[in-house]
Parts: C-alpha cells; sequence; structure tokens
C-alpha cells in the first residue's frame, strides 16, 4: 500500500473493528455503494504508523481519498454524502440540514459520551451502572420519536440513522436491555439492522456482539 495519499487511486479508510464511529462511516459507504480499501488501525504497529502519517491525532475513522485526508466522523459522512449525492442523507435546505446537524450533536453529547464512558476499561463499576442507567433512560425518553416517522425525525433514511443505528447495536454489549415501554425502539433497531448496507457494514467483530 502506498505510502502517499495522492498515489491513490481508490479511497481507504482507517477504520478500527468494534469502533462505532469508524461503523457510522462504513454504512455511508455501503449506502452508497461506494468501493474503497479498509484498514483496520488498531491490530498492527505497520497500520497504526501509516494512520500516523496522514492524521496527525492518529484517530479513527480517517478517510484518505487521493490527497484529501478527514477526520472526525461527522465531517467524513457529510464529505461522502456530498462526494456521492445518491442516495442523499442530508436534507438539501438550509433549515432541515441544521436540524440533522444538531440531532447528530445531541446524539454524540447524550447518548455516545455514555456509550464511551461504559466502554472506557478506566470506568469502575460504580460509574458503568449509572451511566447505563442514564442512557436506558434518555432512549426512553425520546420513545415517541421513533414512532412519528419510519426513521429517525424523518421519512428517509438520513445521516441521523447512520449515527444511532450502530449505538443501537451494541446495547447487549453494554449490557443494556431496553424495558417494554420501549419496543419503537427496538422495532426501528431491527428495522435500520435489517438495511443491506447495515449488513454490508458489519465487521466480523461486530457481528460477534450480537451472536
Amino acid at each position: 500500500m502506498s505510502g502517499s495519499a495522492n498515489k491513490r487511486s481508490i479511497m481507504t479508510l482507517y477504520s478500527g473493528a468494534t469502533d462505532p464511529y469508524s461503523h457510522r462511516v462504513r454504512i455511508v459507504l455501503a449506502e452508497k455503494n461506494v468501493t474503497y480499501d479498509i484498514v483496520d488501525a488498531t491490530n498492527s504497529t505497520k497500520a497504526v504508523e501509516e494512520l500516523a502519517s496522514y492524521n496527525p491525532y492518529g484517530s479513527i475513522p480517517t478517510l484518505v481519498d487521493r490527497d484529501l485526508v478527514l477526520y472526525k466522523s461527522e465531517i467524513i459522512m457529510e464529505y461522502l454524502d456530498e462526494r456521492f449525492p445518491h442516495p442523499p442523507l442530508m436534507p438539501v435546505y438550509p433549515v432541515a440540514k441544521g436540524r440533522s446537524r444538531l440531532m447528530i450533536h445531541r446524539v454524540n453529547q447524550d447518548w455516545y459520551s455514555l456509550m464511551d464512558f461504559i466502554l472506557n476499561p478506566d470506568t469502575n463499576a460504580k460509574e458503568k451502572d449509572k451511566a447505563r442507567k442514564d442512557l436506558r433512560e434518555s432512549l426512553i425518553s425520546v420513545v415517541p420519536v421513533f414512532v412519528e416517522m419510519p426513521f429517525f425525525l424523518s421519512e428517509e433514511f438520513s445521516l441521523v440513522d447512520c449515527c444511532i443505528a450502530p449505538l443501537l447495536w451494541r446495547l447487549p454489549l453494554l449490557g443494556l436491555k431496553l424495558p417494554a415501554q420501549a419496543e419503537p425502539i427496538n422495532t426501528y433497531a431491527e428495522r435500520m439492522f435489517q438495511r443491506e448496507s447495515f449488513q454490508a457494514s458489519l465487521t466480523d467483530a461486530e457481528r460477534m456482539m450480537r451472536t
């Protein structure tokens, strides 16, 4: 594999086999049916060094598209949506687009921050239990939203769904079971999991989370 971004003929995604932020990007790539190389940047010294040559933070996901290098999942996802416009995953109009971006921010702040806390090996058991409780209550509080439309606040599959689905897939890993009153979330989740793009996005390690 070339060490120079401008020598690549197709895109390369530096990803993590169990990283939920990488998972988001893989869903978008599958939804767009984009051909790309994938490098697990967590399983070898060479991959880590190669990633560091592109991204000064060494963070995943990182996308290399010829002479362009992008990191942070939201930035990569929006770039891919504009680079490959069909099917569109963000609204066209500024107000709706702003709402989608705000919703992704809230998903990160309210849910992903708790998931990251639970998955952090340095978090003690008591703190994890509290984070699970907070995450469960936060999800239950938005149950009505999952009832209103087939997708999250939308009639069409969007980048917001790409962000939510990886978290819901990891609920068993987080030790979190939703109560009966949250059945609409489970129904939504199963619909997302059955999408061809979601199935194509899964790594072997992610599939094991649900076996």
